[in-house]
Order: structure tokens, then sequence, then C-alpha cells
């Protein structure tokens, strides 16, 4: 793989807290990645995300679309987001990317730090706004940031619809490969790690599809329940974070160990929380069928390997998350407008079609679904350079 184009190193003046942004490649002068927070962050764990990004940009492109996918890039600050000093490096942070942000870095959410979150720190920081890079793009840019703001503000049974296209993007990308394996949505198990932003949306629409999600791990252990957890009602009981309020739980439910979602009796895994939580050590634990990177980068390529060896099928983070990023685009540049329902079912032909097209092209390659992305990328970048060039 080439080197990024761009990777800076920071340090906080005040605290000593490093943080880091590695821009992979521009498309028209931008590049699209969020910005994670969390203690441990390090540098190559942004390099690969970065890289993850411009996949993701790349396997969206659609020529007949208004938008036109950009770069990959991606921000990490070490600090855990519950540091009491957090908030004060995230400004400082953001100031010092100033230049970054107003010329080619877009940017929003990721593990650690919530939207609103972002937006506060940013306006702080003196920035117009955390995608303002992409405003010389749009053909009317005071109706683009009105569509994305009358988007961010909508909310469906209590979830933001930003939210909720993440999940929706999880959970057909997940539906897609049951259905090509003939697998019936009802009666198949889910278990996830994580009910934030992504697990917790992605957690609804899977149970809304019929299958039973009978495990749940968030930050204190893991909440079981064999004939199927209340979904809607543990959404409910959630704190910021995505940590469930017990009271909440029924006397059916179990409390078990943190792990213990990864060795539960269910044909899907979802990895949902964090980097790198399937490796070696663990992975022959998994006895499901189908693990599904809602997390980016949540299961490590040794561990992959000897998924797929045992006949498990990685979804890879790359596309089955990938619509998190897409819907912004599609709703600033105009594709779809500020409403719930269209924005759903784009969505979902959208999540559909290039799951489809990575299980077709695995199966017809005899690679993994990771690999077969990687060769749809590889494909379609070079129409991309040629249509708009490699770095303007």
């Amino acid at each position: 793989m080439p080197a990024p184009l761009l990777s800076v190193s920071w340090t906080d003046e005040v605290t000593g807290r490093r943080g880091y942004l590695v821009v992979d490649r521009l498309v028209r002068g931008v590049a699209s990645g969020g910005l994670r927070m969390r203690e441990g962050c390090t540098l190559e764990e942004v390099t690969g995300l970065a890289r993850g990004m411009t996949m993701k940009e790349a396997l969206h492109y659609d020529p007949e679309a208004r938008y036109v996918p950009l770069g990959g890039a991606k921000g990490g600050i070490d600090c855990a987001p519950g540091d009491p000093e957090s908030y004060g490096v995230l400004v400082r942070y953001l100031r010092a990317m100033g230049p970054y942000v107003e010329r080619f870095w877009t940017m929003g959410e990721d593990l650690g730090l919530t939207q609103e979150t972002v937006d506060r720190a940013v306006a702080e920081a003196g920035l117009t706004s955390c995608v303002q890079a992409v405003y010389p793009l749009l053909d009317d840019r005071e109706a683009a940031r009105r569509r994305l703001a009358d988007a961010f503000a909508l909310r469906v049974g209590g979830i933001s619809l930003g939210e909720l296209a993440g999940g929706c993007g999880v959970a057909e990308s997940a539906l897609t490969a049951l259905d090509r394996a003939g697998q019936p949505h009802r009666g198949t198990r889910v278990s996830l790690q994580g009910l934030g932003t992504m697990g917790g949306a992605t957690a609804r629409f899977l149970a809304g599809a019929g299958l039973t999600v009978v495990a749940v791990a968030d930050a204190k252990g893991t909440i079981a329940n064999d004939a199927g957890l209340d979904v809607e009602a543990l959404l409910a009981a959630r704190d910021a974070h995505g940590t469930v309020d017990r009271g909440a739980l029924r006397p059916a439910d179990r409390e078990l160990p943190g792990g213990a979602w990864l060795s539960a009796k269910a044909e899907v895994l979802v990895p949902a929380a964090v980097s790198y939580c399937v490796d070696t050590a663990n992975e022959q634990r998994i006895r499901a069928r189908w693990v599904v990177e809602a997390a980016n980068m949540p299961v490590l390529p040794e561990a992959e390997a000897r998924l797929a060896a045992r006949g498990v099928t990685v979804l890879p983070d790359v596309v089955a998350n990938s619509a998190t990023n897409a819907w912004w685009w599609w709703t600033l540049f105009g594709d779809i407008p500020a409403d719930a329902d269209r924005a759903l079912a784009h969505v979902r032909r959208s999540m559909r079609a290039l799951t489809g097209e990575v299980l077709d092209r695995a199966a017809h390659c005899g690679t993994t679904p990771r690999a077969a992305a990687h060769a749809l990328v590889a494909d379609r970048l070079p129409h991309i350079a040629a249509r708009y060039g490699t770095y303007r």
C-alpha cells in the first residue's frame, strides 16, 4: 500500500496528550473521515482508518449521482472521552488542526465523540463547520447546509436520523448476506458488542427485520436472554455512551461478563464498539456464521483468516458501516432530502446493491468479502482519478 498523502502528529501543550491527523487521499482537493477519541489511540490506528475511509468513499462512487466520493482521512486523539480534561483537549486539537479543517479535511463524530460534542468544540475553536472544506464543491451552499441541519434534527422513535442511517446500513448488509444464503430472518439470533450510536441503531433494524437479539455488551458487561432481549427497552434505558441502566432489565435477562457476547449462541455477531476486539486469542470462541463489522477494524487480519478457514463470513467495515459517511454526503449534495423514509430507503437500496456486488465478486473469485471489496476499490479509484485528478 502507498504511504498516506499527509500525516500530522500533535502534542497538547496543556496535558501532553497526543493527537493525529492522516489524509490518505484527496479527491477534488477534499478528504472525508471522522475524529475519534479514545485512550491508547495511535498514529498507526489512524492511518489504517484513513485508508479505510478512502475505500468507503470509492465503494459508493456513482458517476450519475450528485455526490462524488471524496478522499479518505481520519483524526484521532489519545484521551479517554470521560477524562475531565477531554473537552479542552478536543478544542485545542481542533484549533491546531484548523487550517486542515478549513481547507481539505471534512470530519464528524467517531468512536468516543458525539456529533453534538464535535459541533460545540468546532464552534469554540473558531471554525465555521466540521465540513466547511466541502463547501466550495456545493452548487448551493446555504441550501445544502439547511438540508443537512434539517436531516440531523429528525428523530424516529427517539433516535436521530444520523444514527439510524449507519445502523440501517449495517443491518441491510447483514440481511443481504442472510438472504443470499437462504437463512430466514425469523429465528436467526444476533449478538452485539456495543449499544451506542452504531450498535443501538443496528440492533433496532435487525430486531425489526425479525431477528432475535440474544446478547448485548456494554461497558458494564453483557446482557443476555436466549429468548430474546427487548431491544427498544434497552435503547430507552441507555445513557449517552450506550451503557444500559440495569434497572430496566426483565427477570429473565441475565448479566454476564463483558466478553460473553463473543461466544453467544448466535448466527450473527456484530462488533459495534471498539477496534481490534477479535484476535487470534479469542476468535475460536465465535460460534456465529457471520461477523458484521459495525465498528472500524474490529477483526484483526490473522483472526479473520482463521474465521474464513472455519467457514465464517466477515462482512468488512469498509462495506458494512459505510452508510454513515455516505448518508452525510447524499444529504449535503442533494441526492436525498431531509426526509427519514426516503433517506432510509436510499440507504437500503445502496447497501443491498453494494453488499451484493461484494459477495458476488467474492464468490466468483473464491476470495473473502474484504478481498473482494479491496478489488472493487482498485477498479474504481483509477476512474475517479481520471475524472477529477489525484490531488485536485
